[in-house]
């Protein structure tokens, strides 16, 4: 009998409450997405940078991710019946253009942080196909972002996805917040429930909270649950997986890594990043440029003119195994990571640590009585 609770958005019902996190460049695509969506969970193609690999890409960088985001999801519905998702930053340069792609794809869900996506449902255009779903660092973007909504396209988010600063890549966090315990997710998951709660009442809907960020456990999934969760995001852990569409280099890079090899960078698009050491990095730190012509300004936010590296194409390069001339992305929690398994294994053995976890609350709470 399973005893954890079912994720509902809207009309879809996850019975395994785990979203798969978006990893760009080219980390979660159709693979991993259709698995995890065929275990019960949410998988999430990344948008950011599709097309990288398309032989256009230098001459039409717009239309060339638009194509591979329309392959990687018609890859994806043939692999599954579960439900799909993309992640859309809304720093992207091409953000509108790959939104409405997914929407007439009709894809189950889409996620939109790096930055506050207030339009996002004006391009739904009556669709009630296609679930909305901010990704939030605190409480009051999470109101911002429903109030805008509400007033203005009177939609309120289907649910909002809360990542705290323990997660892998760009932090929606300055860097001197990292590590103060005033912004761990334990702190805002429940302000965000509370600001979400007036939108609740007023449209008579649940939207979920969903956990993300540092999420590495069945029982960080039921303390994160104990404290109002939906549902939790994880990333880190679905990259050491054989349905991971990174290359093995990329996915043993993440098994060999230790405590001391996590860092936060200083991204290219203006904000710190939470990576995995190498000599790429320290060769960055130590004042070495990677010269490069930018195809595309693809992130809004990037000083592409002065910068000592191109992230798309550093990013890209680690994804196929290349990690001399990239790095890799990770959460805090990636040492922990001993070995590649399935997605059904990875999942099976979180629902195992979720059961004990909470039987073990369950066991404490009647000592107490």
């Amino acid at each position: 009998m399973k005893n954890i609770k079912d994720l509902i958005i809207g009309d879809l019902i996850a019975s395994i409450p785990i979203i798969q996190g978006g990893m760009g460049v080219r980390i979660s695509l159709a693979g991993l997405a259709a698995a995890v969506a065929n275990e019960g969970g949410i998988g999430i193609i990344a948008t950011a940078g599709i097309g990288i690999l398309e032989k256009d890409r230098d001459t039409n960088w717009l239309e060339s991710n638009l194509r591979a985001l329309r392959n990687e999801i018609n890859k994806a519905r043939e692999l599954t019946k579960g439900i799909i998702g993309v992640n859309i930053m809304r720093a992207l340069s091409n953000y509108a253009d790959l939104v409405k792609a997914a929407i007439e794809e009709k894809i189950d869900i889409i996620f939109s942080g790096a930055g506050l996506p207030l339009d996002l449902p004006s391009f739904l255009k009556g669709s009630k196909k296609t679930k909305l779903v901010p990704i939030v660092s605190s409480g009051r973007a999470a109101g911002i972002i429903a109030k805008a909504w509400t007033e203005k396209y009177d939609y309120p988010p289907d649910a909002v996805v809360v990542e705290g600063p323990l997660a892998g890549g760009h932090l929606g966090f300055k860097e001197e917040n990292i590590e103060n315990s005033d912004y761990a997710l334990e702190k805002l998951i429940p302000e965000v429930i509370q600001a979400l709660k007036p939108f609740e009442i007023k449209y008579n809907k649940s939207i979920p909270v969903i956990a993300a960020g540092g999420i590495y456990t069945g029982e960080d999934i039921n303390k994160f649950f104990e404290l109002g969760a939906s549902g939790v995001q994880m990333g880190t852990r679905f990259v050491a997986t054989k349905e991971c569409d990174a290359s093995e280099k990329f996915k043993q890079m993440y098994v060999d890594s230790k405590k001391e090899d996590v860092m936060i960078i200083k991204s290219p698009v203006g904000m710190p990043g939470r990576a995995l050491r190498n000599k790429f990095l320290n060769d960055v730190e130590e004042g070495t440029k990677h010269p490069f012509k930018c195809p595309y300004h693809c992130i809004i936010t990037c000083d592409y003119k002065t910068t000592p590296y191109c992230i798309a194409y550093a990013l890209l390069h680690a994804s196929t195994g290349n990690l001399d001339h990239g790095f890799a992305f990770a959460g805090e929690n990636v040492y922990r990571t001993f070995e590649i398994t399935s997605v059904k294994e990875l999942i099976d053995s979180l629902m195992e640590e979720y059961d004990t976890a909470k039987l073990n609350r369950s066991k404490s709470e009647v000592l107490k009585d």
